[in-house]
């Protein structure tokens, strides 16, 4: 039988950085008031002529790399967005695909918002296991700032810019094998975090009525609420249903919306600090590059090691939610 293994890890942040001071000058805002009640201090904000792609790419190009996986062996590029570089069509994965020069490979994107990058590993993981595809490139990559309103304090301190990528391979090992992803949606919740227009579903008066309702709005309390019931619920089901501890896991990776959240998860789940990854601060919500972007992280500061357990934790727009316990299986070199 074929298991799905999380073979590498890569992830890219563009250079320029939004401070909360900077965004204190944009609107009625303060570091305090942004510190304490998200834990961001800045975001990492794409140019002007970076695309959602080019972010995906870099991160591509790192978790390729690391891999020891040719990159004529992937079979399948998936990505995660709600900020694709064009609206519909061509997806962002193919041009991703095109970029990084691979042919004649299944490519699509997938929108589940914060929770993208679980949704795709759970694909890669059943495509795998199914005999279907050998080695998956999976890319969460978002240029928010291209969706994000700049004169709404409620929303514009939260998200920021940045793409994270995995390679997803085929192994007849099972201690090497990702133990089991959850994914879940209620579309009743659709209205508190949404783009309301653009789409099918709406009929523009104006071209400046389509452009601003294009921007992301957010219900932030009654978010809030839902996050922390769902996602505690979720990852405790995981826990049970595998039969794993909570201190069996070295590292909570939860996605990276706001220190607030997190801290209420990891203390409900009695999690230790040096269990949880912390990268709100920094990088802020990245939406579906967030849970990539923080494994990368540990990654490049050492310390994720070979075969350590991984409890990755997300919820989003849609609404959605997921959960996945995943060990680091990298090639031996």
């Amino acid at each position: 039988m074929a298991y799905a293994a999380f073979r590498s890890i890569g992830a890219y942040a563009p250079a320029d950085i939004l401070t909360n001071e900077d965004l204190s000058k944009m609107v009625d805002t303060t570091d305090e008031w942004i510190t304490k009640r998200t834990g961001i201090k800045e975001r990492r904000i794409a140019a002007k002529n970076e695309t959602t792609s080019d972010m995906g790419v870099e991160a591509a190009k790192k978790a390729i790399q690391r891999s020891g996986i040719n990159k004529e062996d992937i079979d399948m590029v998936v990505c995660a967005t709600i900020s694709p570089d064009y609206f519909c069509m061509p997806s962002t994965a193919t041009i991703i695909s095109n970029k990084l020069g691979l042919r004649n490979v299944t490519a699509f994107d997938i929108s589940a918002a914060c929770t993208g990058f679980v949704y795709i590993l759970s694909i890669a993981k059943a495509f795998i296991e199914s005999g279907m595809k050998k080695n998956v490139l999976i890319i969460g990559a978002e240029k928010l700032s291209a969706i994000t309103d700049y004169s709404d304090r409620g929303t514009c301190i939260l998200f920021g810019d940045g793409a994270g990528a995995a390679i997803i391979s085929a192994t007849d090992n099972k201690d090497e094998a990702i133990i089991d992803v959850h994914t879940g949606a209620d579309g009743e919740y659709a209205d508190l975090l949404m783009t309301p227009n653009g789409g099918s579903g709406s009929i523009h008066d104006s071209l400046d009525q389509e452009a601003s309702s294009c921007f992301m709005q957010m219900k932030g309390n009654e978010t809030f609420k839902v996050a922390v019931r769902t996602l505690t619920k979720d990852v405790v089901e995981i826990l049970k249903e595998n039969n794993i501890e909570s201190d069996a896991i070295k590292h909570f990776v939860p996605h990276q919306a706001n220190y607030r959240i997190i801290k209420a998860v990891g203390d409900a789940l009695k999690l230790k600090d040096e269990q949880v990854v912390l990268t709100v601060a920094k990088y802020g919500n990245t939406s579906g590059a967030s849970i990539p972007m923080a494994i990368n992280d540990i990654y490049e500061q050492g310390r994720l090691k070979s075969g350590e357990l991984m409890l990755l934790d997300a919820f989003g727009g849609g609404l959605t939610w997921g959960s996945a316990l995943v060990p680091f299986s990298p090639l031996e070199k």
